[in-house]
């Protein structure tokens, strides 16, 4: 067929295959990598509840028009949590989207499929930057299949700090690039480079937090190195002003999370023994018994960190012999570094570190740095493994996949969790339509509310005659349930359907009240409620189990429960809207001052 095409078509066609052959290679690397989940079903890592509760309240609050949630109304039993304010969007995003148009089942896997062959295809272009074609294409494949990546996908089911392995090779590639090294120090930061930058930091900050504090720390680190490299100010120039153009582009997400901390119970985020940074160095080992399984995880990690880092550094070692790394020393000395400072925070030596910087102690495990290893761990493999000899290249191509394969099934072997019968897909989706909620976040609580005082099968209103009346009862360690025969609720009332309001942030109850009292709602406290009572502001009383109390009067009431946009929220959104019309001017200013590609001082990378 190829002889009838025109010759411009084929001129085409000839330009395209060797282009769409790598990305091709790596899209079909992903579904190998996904496949321990094609063939078993979905991997229920330590996250994969919250994720998929996160999805079905997300696509609930569209389906009832809020573009951008805040509330998780199926959280902590159904009295909900602020989970979409402290949870950055992309990926309950993401998995909403792929929700409303693919079975619920098969959302997950599409999810890691995406993200691994993303980062795959990140990787590769990255490594276009200093490696052949092929060897690039192997970069990518390697670090898909490297250990952190399908241990962050099967045990952990992290889809936000899996979107690292995306994000980290577009920023390198992008704090790397030096399209005009004979240029002034602000022609040279701002000649292509600073606008995407800003985007990458902005996607890092709205994927995961963790991700966020490491891609500006490495962003800072990488900028400072090529500054002492290129003896220019230049990176750090570019730095500066895509983290702050960043950061503000993120601050529809960022400024309510920052601000409203003091709302909630951050600190449960790192107060747990299992989650201090002292708990988790290299190989540690707990005598409390609390922390076995903490114990056996970290053995896993450590060992997926040691191999990382040990085949980064021989392969940088390895292609510095075979003289396979690029001329241009600046930009394989500033990824070399990347394994070397990663392994010095995760030995203890690290802890000053740790807890000099901003932020960083909120990382919980130091090990999460893997992430910024994948892509040099793949590119110095594919230098030191690559040949331009056809029958060696053959022969490296068939162990290289061999070894994939074996990363695989190993994943499906030690990594992949299997569902318990409540956490599958299906039992959690009846879950979810009877309206009973899930479990909540414990730092997503109420300050001084305990989660384990809340009942089952409360009413959407109750009447008592204090505020602090124990709704529900169970003994040691169940979940209290409520029933009307215990006698804790004088009346119940049902919340009104408000047509043109979404359920998921408002609660109306209208009705008369047989006495005095004290309304208990079926609602968790937060102080972007706003509520009313008969038109009038009304306080919330405090409860040990975080719900809502209000006084209510003999009579007719008409209690409004209703999400506000608070002045934190509204500063929010103007630094992004500045931000994004900052951007854009950049960009356009990159643009003009960008030479042309064919100019001798504008050398490719």
């Amino acid at each position: 067929m190829s002889a009838t095409l025109p010759s411009g078509w084929k001129q085409l066609a000839g330009r395209l295959a060797p282009r769409s052959t790598g990305p091709a290679i790596v899209l079909m690397a992903a579904v190998v990598a996904t496949a321990p989940q094609l063939l078993r079903g979905t991997t229920c890592g330590h996250d994969f509840d919250f994720h998929l509760v996160s999805w079905l309240d997300a696509l609930g609050s569209w389906r009832q028009g809020i573009l951008y949630p805040h509330w998780a109304p199926s959280a902590n039993l159904g009295a909900g949590e602020p989970r979409f304010v402290f949870y950055p969007p992309l990926t309950w995003m993401a998995g909403a989207a792929l929700g409303a148009v693919l079975p619920w089942v098969a959302v997950p896997v599409v999810l890691t499929f995406l993200l691994l062959a993303a980062g795959g295809l990140a990787t590769r272009a990255l490594a276009r930057t200093m490696l052949a074609e092929g060897a690039a294409t192997l970069a990518g494949c390697a670090a898909m299949f490297s250990g952190y990546a399908l241990f962050t996908a099967y045990e952990r089911s992290a889809f936000g700090e899996l979107a690292g392995g995306f994000w980290i090779p577009i920023l390198l590639l992008l704090v790397l690039r030096d399209r005009n090294p004979e240029a002034r120090v602000w022609r040279r930061a701002f000649d292509g480079s600073a606008a995407p930058l800003a985007l990458v930091v902005a996607g890092t900050w709205l994927s995961n937090a963790p991700l966020g504090v490491m891609a500006c720390y490495l962003l800072a680190a990488m900028a400072l190195v090529m500054a002492l490299l290129w003896r220019s100010w230049a990176p750090v120039l570019r730095a500066t002003a895509a983290a702050a153009l960043g950061m503000g582009l993120a601050g529809l997400y960022l400024v309510p999370a920052a601000v409203e901390q003091g709302w909630v119970d951050i600190r449960q985020a790192i107060d747990d023994p299992g989650l201090r940074i002292e708990a988790s160095w290299l190989f540690g080992r707990h005598g409390d018994p609390a922390l076995e399984l903490h114990d056996a995880e970290l053995f896993k990690v450590s060992v997926i960190a040691i191999s990382m880092i040990a085949v980064a550094l021989a392969g940088v070692l390895i292609s510095g012999r075979r003289g396979t790394l690029p001329a241009q020393r600046r930009w394989w000395i500033s990824l070399a570094l990347i394994p070397v400072a990663v392994l010095f925070l995760l030995l203890p030596i690290s802890l000053p570190v740790w807890n000099a910087l901003p932020k960083l102690q909120f990382l919980q495990f130091p090990w999460r740095w893997l992430v910024v290893v994948e892509a040099p761990m793949g590119i110095f493999f594919a230098a030191a493994v690559w040949t331009t000899r056809p029958r060696r290249r053959t022969a490296v191509v068939g162990i290289c996949a061999l070894i994939f394969l074996a990363a695989t099934i190993a994943a499906g072997l030690n990594f992949f969790q299997p569902c318990d019968d409540e956490d599958a897909v299906k039992p959690m989706l009846e879950e979810y339509g009877s309206g009973a909620g899930f479990e909540g976040v414990d730092e997503y609580a109420p300050p001084s509310a305990d989660d384990s005082l809340l009942a089952t099968g409360l009413p959407d209103a109750c009447l008592s005659d204090s505020p602090t009346t124990v709704l529900g009862q169970g003994s040691d360690g169940t979940t209290p349930a409520w029933d009307p025969s215990q006698g804790s609720c004088e009346a119940t009332f049902q919340r009104l359907l408000q047509p043109g309001k979404a359920a998921a942030e408002h609660l109306r109850i209208v009705a008369v009240s047989p006495r005095a009292g004290d309304l208990i709602l079926h609602l968790r406290s937060y102080p972007a409620w706003e509520i009313r009572v008969n038109g009038k502001p009304a306080a919330d009383l405090q409860r040990n189990d975080g719900l809502i109390a209000v006084p209510v009067r003999k009579g007719p009431m008409d209690v409004s429960v209703d999400w506000s946009t608070t002045d934190d929220a509204r500063t929010g959104r103007w630094a992004s809207a500045i931000a994004l019309v900052l951007i854009a001017g950049l960009y356009l200013m990159e643009r003009k001052l960008r030479l042309p590609e064919g100019s001798n001082a504008q050398p490719r990378l």
